[in-house]
């Protein structure tokens, strides 16, 4: 990573404006023309600033850029015909006046928070840009949740994540690291950036799952989400009041074990009452903590192994930082899920179930188990085998402490935990530790516990540290 220069605001708005390389045009929606104020007040604008437009009219925004067929304004969409028009024009108008210019147009799209504090601050930012004079264009989009307590301040945060966002497409390019952390200078605990998605010649070597990775590793988030393609997308753009699945697991690699895990827990949460299928999504989880848990450090490739493998699988991964499921349901809160179910194995609820228990002997356990066993939220427990007598360890068995049990078979009675059904028992065997064990040594065996379409892609992309002689040999 490049070192980064913390720059006042100001200061980098004013060196973008004194490199006559760089000209553009600003199109801001919803949160004032916060972003080219910046620019125009720092002096010499006019080395910079081909047009700035604030369509805040609906009936002139759609006039502009057209209809969104979901009839919603602060959305990625949005954001990529602000660009598309705005670039097109760019090139139109003046590819021929400027040709030692590297052309830009900036979009955002933004809702700060209302009056009554009912919603909260959210949307989509982007650059389209040359990093040289008449080259093909490059993208870098965003989506910024605003955590400020009023609109004026949100405004503001705005308008310096636009400079920071300009200044990383001229200053850093291709590191994204640093680009990255570059974006939430001076906005410390002010925004978090929760999906970003970079294309274009200069990114081309880039995987846009690395990025994601790097918004959670480096605290500019908890959660972020990317598509079976590896597309970074954002929860707000599908999963506002539909339901939702999350499986925790580590997948490393996807085992027969893990998939039973997704396929008979998907079967039992869609058939659960007002759940229905088409308004349903299933996300894998992987969290940082089950990146780093071998070394204490995320394992760059470890990570992409995990992550083709499960985008092989055709499974839209959710990326946290959670130690705990409470923030993630306080997260998915503000989309209002309409049935939310995590999935979890025996002896990680047995931790967390503990974990409560001893962090809250003080009065405060209903409130703390409230929290996370409340109404639209299902846990769905997945049994495992215990060591040495071979018995199932479901939820009507778990040694809980005897401090917790009325409370325990409260939640069992009202299904706030439930036992997941139509497993596969013949599977509960495996241990995906012991697959990677044999896939590292290249012993045999290992193809017996994982699904033929995991073993294929393990041997044809030399994940998990397979060997690479035996691919050589093999083909």
């Amino acid at each position: 990573m490049e070192h980064l220069k913390h720059l006042e605001t100001e200061q980098k708005a004013l060196e973008i404006n004194l490199d006559n390389s760089i000209y553009g045009s600003f199109a801001e929606i919803g949160a004032g023309q916060e972003v080219a104020r910046y620019f125009f007040t720092v002096g010499a604008a006019a080395g910079t600033i081909a047009k700035t437009i604030s369509a805040y009219d609906k009936k002139v925004s759609d006039d502009i850029y057209g209809r969104e067929p979901s009839g919603r304004y602060v959305c990625e969409s949005r954001v990529y015909r602000m660009l598309d028009h705005e670039y097109e024009l760019m090139l139109d108008r003046l590819s021929g006046e400027r040709p030692n210019c590297r052309l830009f147009a900036f979009a955002d799209t933004l809702s700060t928070i209302n009056f009554h504090k009912t919603t909260k601050g959210h949307g989509w930012m982007g650059v389209r840009f040359q990093h040289s004079p008449h080259s093909e264009p490059n993208d870098i989009v965003i989506h910024v949740e605003m955590k400020d307590g009023n609109a004026n301040l949100q405004q503001q945060a705005a308008g310096i994540l636009g400079v920071n966002l300009i200044y990383a497409c001229y200053r850093y390019g291709v590191d994204y690291k640093t680009l990255i952390a570059s974006l939430i200078d001076k906005l410390q605990d002010r925004v978090s950036i929760d999906a970003i998605s970079v294309s274009g010649p200069l990114f081309s070597g880039i995987d846009n799952r690395l990025l994601t990775l790097e918004l959670v590793r480096q605290g500019l988030t908890c959660v972020a989400v990317f598509d079976k393609k590896g597309r970074s997308i954002h929860v707000s753009e599908f999963l506002y009041k539909k339901n939702l699945l999350v499986v925790r697991g580590n997948f490393r690699p996807t085992t027969l074990l893990s998939l039973d895990m997704v396929r008979s827990s998907t079967a039992q949460f869609r058939s659960e009452a007002g759940v229905k299928a088409e308004d349903t999504f299933i996300m894998s989880e992987l969290t940082i903590a089950s990146l780093s848990a071998e070394t204490g450090q995320v394992d760059e490739q470890d990570y992409m192994d995990r992550a083709d493998l499960l985008n092989h699988m055709g499974q839209t991964v959710m990326l946290t930082n959670f130690d705990n499921y409470l923030k993630l349901i306080q997260y998915l809160g503000d989309y209002k899920i309409g049935h939310l179910g995590l999935v979890m194995e025996a002896r990680p609820l047995l931790t967390l179930l503990n974990g409560k228990y001893e962090r809250n002997k003080d009065g405060r356990l209903l409130t703390s188990f409230g929290e996370i066993f409340t109404r639209g939220v299902t846990t769905y427990v997945f049994p495992e085998l215990q060591e040495g007598s071979g018995e199932l360890m479901k939820s009507n068995n778990l040694p809980i402490p005897e401090g917790l049990n009325y409370l325990y078979r409260h939640l069992l009675e009202h299904r706030h935990i439930v036992d997941v059904t139509g497993f596969n028992e013949s599977l509960l065997h495996i241990r995906s530790t012991d697959v990677l064990r044999k896939i590292r040594e290249d012993e045999s065996g290992w193809e017996t516990m994982v699904p033929e379409k995991v073993e294929r892609y393990v041997r044809e992309k030399g994940l998990f540290g397979y060997p690479m002689q035996k691919m050589e040999f093999e083909y």
